[in-house]
């Protein structure tokens, strides 16, 4: 990723956008967090503001917290201090990043580091993402709802407490069930017993290389109700309004409403129950982004801009 030049980063990307439009995702939250260094993540963030509207739209989020860089290894808070004091400020400055994301967990970083991490994100006016309790309860979801994040994800492991915190606040709990299924593990996130207890619950892919490599939601659908015991609506919802929600983008996506982009896809199914039904199958048929076709079942080509 360092070495990487960004056109390349941007081809790369493109290639992969194009795997979400067959399979029907019409809006993305696209993360830094491979670089770890000031030209690595500024590049991937560049990268994902290139690409931003052609033609999906992607909310950048700099997760510049995502593990320790090898050159900063037993100095972790020296490097909470550098990102906070000297590159998320740039970032901010180039208005690279609409989120600030802290990984908060076993072998990443602690509570009082994403803390640092993330009030210092919010001063600079960034909204707050963290990932949390993916292989324990570390207090990262606790910490998402006291600062408000616009979301907490993963929450493969959370306590009553955390749940309690997650109903009271606006953060929404979004579910990655790809990443357990891809990893060979057998915990994952209690949704049942979330939305029971009235926590907003949404849906995500967490595509990316080394723990959940899928463009499909409609894979996570059926993961979420054959594992996590959700209904299909309730696994919907969470694909869609939830997930808009989820990068505060409601007010434009996420439903079909008067007022909102006209992003459609249209499934070959005769009963909205049959999508998770047909796991690792592809039953899209049509995907339409601002009442624009982008990909019809049989098209090979990406659409020209």
């Amino acid at each position: 990723m360092r070495e990487a030049p960004i056109r390349k980063l941007v081809l790369q990307a493109r290639r992969s956008l194009g795997g979400f439009v067959r399979h029907g995702t019409t809006t993305l939250e696209a993360k830094s967090g491979y670089g770890l260094d000031e030209a690595g993540e500024r590049k991937t963030l560049r990268a994902i503001r290139a690409l931003n509207g052609k033609p999906l739209d992607l909310e950048p989020t700099y997760l510049g917290a995502h593990v320790v860089p090898p050159e900063w290894r037993g100095r972790e808070d020296g490097y909470i201090d550098w990102v906070c004091s000297y590159l998320m400020p740039k970032l901010r400055r180039r208005n690279l990043a609409r989120f600030a994301d802290v990984y908060c967990d076993e072998g990443a970083f602690t509570v009082a580091q994403a803390r640092r991490y993330l009030e210092a994100a919010r001063a600079l006016g960034f909204e707050l993402k963290i990932h949390a309790g993916q292989f324990s309860p570390s207090g990262a979801v606790a910490l998402a709802a006291e600062l408000g994040a616009a979301s907490a994800d993963h929450l493969d492991y959370v306590s009553d407490d955390d749940i309690r915190a997650l109903v009271a606040s606006g953060t929404m709990a979004t579910l990655l069930p790809g990443a357990v299924f891809h990893l060979g593990l057998q915990h994952y996130a209690p949704a049942r017993r979330m939305i029971d207890a009235g926590v907003a619950v949404a849906l995500a892919t967490d595509f990316n290389p080394g723990t959940s490599p899928t463009y499909s939601m409609q894979m996570i659908l059926s993961l979420a109700c054959a594992q996590m015991r959700m209904t299909p609506a309730e696994a919907l919802a969470a694909a869609t309004i939830n997930g808009a929600h989820a990068i505060r983008s409601a007010a434009h996506c996420g439903s079909l409403e008067a007022g909102k982009n006209a992003d459609l896809v249209l499934f070959n199914v005769p009963d909205y129950r049959e999508i998770p039904y047909h796991f690792g199958v592809n039953l899209v048929a049509m995907t339409i982004k601002r009442g624009r076709v982008l990909y019809r079942e049989g098209d090979v080509e990406w659409p020209e801009d």
